[in-house]
Protein backbone atom coordinates (compact mmCIF):
# COMPACT_ATOMS: atom_id res chain seq x y z
CA UNK A 1 0.00 0.00 0.00
CA UNK A 2 1.38 3.85 -1.02
CA UNK A 3 2.08 5.62 2.59
CA UNK A 4 -0.52 8.39 1.74
CA UNK A 5 -3.61 5.84 1.38
CA UNK A 6 -5.30 5.54 4.92
CA UNK A 7 -8.15 3.30 5.23
CA UNK A 8 -11.55 4.87 7.04
CA UNK A 9 -12.59 1.96 9.47
CA UNK A 10 -15.18 4.27 10.66
CA UNK A 11 -16.59 4.92 7.69
CA UNK A 12 -16.83 0.88 6.92
CA UNK A 13 -17.81 0.07 10.39
CA UNK A 14 -20.81 2.10 10.32
CA UNK A 15 -21.79 1.03 6.71
CA UNK A 16 -21.19 -2.54 7.98
CA UNK A 17 -23.87 -1.79 10.84
CA UNK A 18 -25.95 0.09 8.20
CA UNK A 19 -26.27 -3.49 6.06
CA UNK A 20 -26.57 -5.46 8.73
CA UNK A 21 -29.59 -3.73 9.63
CA UNK A 22 -31.35 -3.95 6.80
CA UNK A 23 -30.05 -7.67 6.34
CA UNK A 24 -32.06 -8.07 9.80
CA UNK A 25 -35.24 -5.81 8.75
CA UNK A 26 -35.37 -7.79 5.76
CA UNK A 27 -35.31 -11.10 7.23
CA UNK A 28 -37.52 -10.33 9.87
CA UNK A 29 -40.45 -8.89 7.67
CA UNK A 30 -40.17 -11.65 5.32
CA UNK A 31 -40.53 -14.15 8.30
CA UNK A 32 -43.56 -12.07 9.30
CA UNK A 33 -45.00 -12.28 6.04
CA UNK A 34 -44.75 -15.76 5.32
CA UNK A 35 -46.16 -16.31 9.36
CA UNK A 36 -49.22 -13.77 8.16
CA UNK A 37 -49.77 -15.60 5.47
CA UNK A 38 -49.61 -19.34 7.20
CA UNK A 39 -52.49 -17.55 9.33
CA UNK A 40 -54.55 -17.01 6.73
CA UNK A 41 -55.24 -13.59 7.93
CA UNK A 42 -58.54 -11.84 6.62
CA UNK A 43 -57.44 -9.01 5.43
CA UNK A 44 -54.88 -7.07 3.87
CA UNK A 45 -54.94 -4.75 6.86
CA UNK A 46 -54.28 -7.61 9.46
CA UNK A 47 -51.71 -8.39 7.11
CA UNK A 48 -50.14 -5.40 7.29
CA UNK A 49 -50.11 -4.87 10.69
CA UNK A 50 -48.37 -8.09 10.96
CA UNK A 51 -45.41 -6.72 9.46
CA UNK A 52 -45.21 -3.78 10.99
CA UNK A 53 -45.46 -4.68 13.70
CA UNK A 54 -42.50 -7.51 13.00
CA UNK A 55 -39.93 -5.93 15.15
CA UNK A 56 -41.95 -5.77 18.88
CA UNK A 57 -41.11 -8.34 21.16
CA UNK A 58 -43.54 -9.20 24.42
CA UNK A 59 -42.39 -8.42 27.79
CA UNK A 60 -42.07 -11.34 29.72
CA UNK A 61 -42.37 -11.32 34.23
CA UNK A 62 -38.89 -10.33 34.79
CA UNK A 63 -38.75 -6.88 32.48
CA UNK A 64 -39.88 -4.27 34.97
CA UNK A 65 -39.38 -0.13 35.07
CA UNK A 66 -36.00 0.18 36.68
CA UNK A 67 -34.34 3.46 37.59
CA UNK A 68 -35.51 6.86 39.11
CA UNK A 69 -37.12 9.55 37.55
CA UNK A 70 -35.06 12.57 38.28
CA UNK A 71 -36.99 16.02 37.71
CA UNK A 72 -35.06 19.34 36.65
CA UNK A 73 -35.15 22.03 39.20
CA UNK A 74 -34.93 24.48 36.21
CA UNK A 75 -37.75 23.02 33.56
CA UNK A 76 -37.47 26.75 31.47
CA UNK A 77 -33.29 26.24 31.42
CA UNK A 78 -33.95 22.62 30.69
CA UNK A 79 -36.74 23.24 28.01
CA UNK A 80 -34.80 25.82 26.54
CA UNK A 81 -31.50 22.85 26.23
CA UNK A 82 -33.21 20.89 24.14
CA UNK A 83 -34.61 23.63 22.26
CA UNK A 84 -31.31 24.66 20.76
CA UNK A 85 -30.76 21.19 20.33
CA UNK A 86 -33.21 20.38 18.13
CA UNK A 87 -32.28 23.50 16.28
CA UNK A 88 -28.98 22.15 15.59
CA UNK A 89 -29.61 18.96 14.50
CA UNK A 90 -32.50 20.52 12.41
CA UNK A 91 -29.92 23.09 10.87
CA UNK A 92 -26.92 20.39 10.34
CA UNK A 93 -29.61 17.61 8.49
CA UNK A 94 -30.44 20.54 6.32
CA UNK A 95 -26.83 21.33 5.01
CA UNK A 96 -26.41 17.36 4.50
CA UNK A 97 -27.54 16.26 1.29
CA UNK A 98 -29.78 13.33 0.54
CA UNK A 99 -27.48 10.68 -0.42
CA UNK A 100 -27.96 7.58 1.62
CA UNK A 101 -25.74 5.09 0.88
CA UNK A 102 -28.03 1.74 1.91
CA UNK A 103 -31.55 1.17 1.66
CA UNK A 104 -31.49 1.47 5.66
CA UNK A 105 -29.92 4.65 5.21
CA UNK A 106 -32.57 5.70 2.81
CA UNK A 107 -35.46 4.74 5.54
CA UNK A 108 -33.96 6.49 8.12
CA UNK A 109 -34.22 9.92 6.34
CA UNK A 110 -37.48 9.33 4.42
CA UNK A 111 -39.03 8.75 7.70
CA UNK A 112 -37.04 11.55 9.93
CA UNK A 113 -36.57 14.28 7.16
CA UNK A 114 -38.55 14.38 3.88
CA UNK A 115 -41.33 15.16 6.45
CA UNK A 116 -43.48 17.03 2.77
CA UNK A 117 -44.91 15.45 -0.55
CA UNK A 118 -42.38 18.02 -2.36
CA UNK A 119 -39.54 17.15 -0.50
CA UNK A 120 -39.52 13.34 -1.31
CA UNK A 121 -40.45 13.81 -4.62
CA UNK A 122 -37.44 15.78 -5.36
CA UNK A 123 -34.97 13.14 -3.25
CA UNK A 124 -36.43 10.95 -5.50
CA UNK A 125 -35.43 12.68 -8.74
CA UNK A 126 -32.40 13.53 -7.51
CA UNK A 127 -31.56 9.78 -6.60
CA UNK A 128 -32.63 9.27 -10.18
CA UNK A 129 -33.53 5.48 -10.97
CA UNK A 130 -30.31 3.63 -11.08
CA UNK A 131 -29.48 4.37 -7.98
CA UNK A 132 -33.18 3.49 -6.49
CA UNK A 133 -32.41 0.09 -8.56
CA UNK A 134 -28.55 0.08 -6.66
CA UNK A 135 -30.25 0.50 -3.04
CA UNK A 136 -32.92 -1.58 -3.32
CA UNK A 137 -31.56 -4.85 -5.33
CA UNK A 138 -32.83 -6.97 -2.40
CA UNK A 139 -36.33 -5.50 -2.12
CA UNK A 140 -37.87 -2.14 -1.46
CA UNK A 141 -39.82 -3.03 1.86
CA UNK A 142 -43.13 -3.50 2.73
CA UNK A 143 -45.15 -0.69 2.60
CA UNK A 144 -42.16 1.51 1.05
CA UNK A 145 -43.07 0.97 -2.64
CA UNK A 146 -46.47 2.35 -2.73
CA UNK A 147 -45.28 5.55 -0.75
CA UNK A 148 -42.69 6.28 -3.31
CA UNK A 149 -45.48 5.58 -6.11
CA UNK A 150 -48.06 8.08 -4.31
CA UNK A 151 -45.32 10.08 -3.66
CA UNK A 152 -45.10 10.46 -7.92
CA UNK A 153 -48.47 10.56 -8.77
CA UNK A 154 -49.20 13.42 -6.80
CA UNK A 155 -45.94 15.36 -7.48
CA UNK A 156 -44.80 14.70 -11.28
CA UNK A 157 -44.84 17.19 -13.97
CA UNK A 158 -44.23 17.63 -17.31
CA UNK A 159 -40.78 18.78 -17.21
CA UNK A 160 -40.06 15.51 -15.28
CA UNK A 161 -41.85 12.61 -17.60
CA UNK A 162 -38.58 11.00 -18.63
CA UNK A 163 -36.93 10.90 -14.60
CA UNK A 164 -39.88 9.65 -13.51
CA UNK A 165 -40.18 7.04 -16.06
CA UNK A 166 -36.45 6.22 -14.81
CA UNK A 167 -37.18 5.51 -11.31
CA UNK A 168 -40.40 3.65 -12.29
CA UNK A 169 -37.85 1.41 -14.13
CA UNK A 170 -35.15 1.21 -11.65
CA UNK A 171 -37.43 0.19 -8.56
CA UNK A 172 -38.72 -2.16 -10.97
CA UNK A 173 -35.47 -3.88 -10.98
CA UNK A 174 -35.67 -4.84 -7.59
CA UNK A 175 -36.07 -8.00 -6.06
CA UNK A 176 -39.73 -9.41 -5.26
CA UNK A 177 -40.82 -6.25 -7.52
CA UNK A 178 -44.27 -8.77 -8.21
CA UNK A 179 -45.06 -9.28 -4.79
CA UNK A 180 -44.55 -5.79 -3.60
CA UNK A 181 -47.04 -4.65 -5.91
CA UNK A 182 -49.66 -7.86 -5.14
CA UNK A 183 -49.28 -6.58 -1.54
CA UNK A 184 -50.06 -2.84 -2.62
CA UNK A 185 -53.36 -1.22 -0.46
CA UNK A 186 -56.30 0.17 -2.48
CA UNK A 187 -55.06 3.76 -2.15
CA UNK A 188 -52.10 2.77 -3.23
CA UNK A 189 -52.75 1.03 -6.32
CA UNK A 190 -55.13 3.93 -7.17
CA UNK A 191 -52.19 6.31 -7.07
CA UNK A 192 -50.12 4.07 -9.12
CA UNK A 193 -53.08 4.17 -11.49
CA UNK A 194 -53.14 7.80 -11.39
CA UNK A 195 -49.49 8.02 -12.01
CA UNK A 196 -49.26 5.90 -15.41
CA UNK A 197 -52.19 8.37 -16.75
CA UNK A 198 -50.69 11.42 -16.23
CA UNK A 199 -47.45 10.48 -17.81
CA UNK A 200 -49.78 8.89 -20.78
CA UNK A 201 -51.12 12.28 -20.81
CA UNK A 202 -47.93 13.68 -20.24
CA UNK A 203 -46.84 12.19 -23.87
CA UNK A 204 -49.35 13.91 -26.09
CA UNK A 205 -47.89 16.28 -27.51
CA UNK A 206 -49.53 19.66 -27.79
CA UNK A 207 -48.60 22.98 -29.54
CA UNK A 208 -45.25 24.33 -29.89
CA UNK A 209 -44.68 21.21 -27.90
CA UNK A 210 -42.21 18.40 -29.59
CA UNK A 211 -43.20 14.50 -29.58
CA UNK A 212 -41.80 12.32 -27.13
CA UNK A 213 -39.36 9.58 -28.90
CA UNK A 214 -40.71 6.24 -29.58
CA UNK A 215 -37.97 4.92 -27.02
CA UNK A 216 -39.88 7.00 -24.44
CA UNK A 217 -42.78 5.58 -25.21
CA UNK A 218 -41.83 2.02 -25.11
CA UNK A 219 -40.60 2.30 -22.15
CA UNK A 220 -43.78 3.68 -20.60
CA UNK A 221 -45.80 1.05 -22.39
CA UNK A 222 -43.18 -1.57 -20.79
CA UNK A 223 -43.50 -0.37 -17.64
CA UNK A 224 -47.09 0.16 -17.62
CA UNK A 225 -47.30 -3.95 -17.86
CA UNK A 226 -44.90 -4.19 -15.31
CA UNK A 227 -46.99 -2.42 -12.78
CA UNK A 228 -50.06 -4.04 -13.22
CA UNK A 229 -52.01 -1.28 -14.48
CA UNK A 230 -55.91 -2.00 -15.53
Amino acid sequence: MEKNSTVDFKALEKELQASLAADEKYKRENAAKLRAVAQKVPSYEDFRNIVLASHLKPLERKDRMSGKRTVSWNYHAAQGKIFQEDVAVEISQEETPFQPGTSAEFYRDWRRRLQSGPERYQALLQLGGPTLGCLFQTDVGFGLLGELLVTLADHVRPADRVAVLEVLQGLASTRRFPLNMSLLSPVEREGCRALFQKLQAMGTPTAGQKAPSKKEQGLLQELWGLYQVP
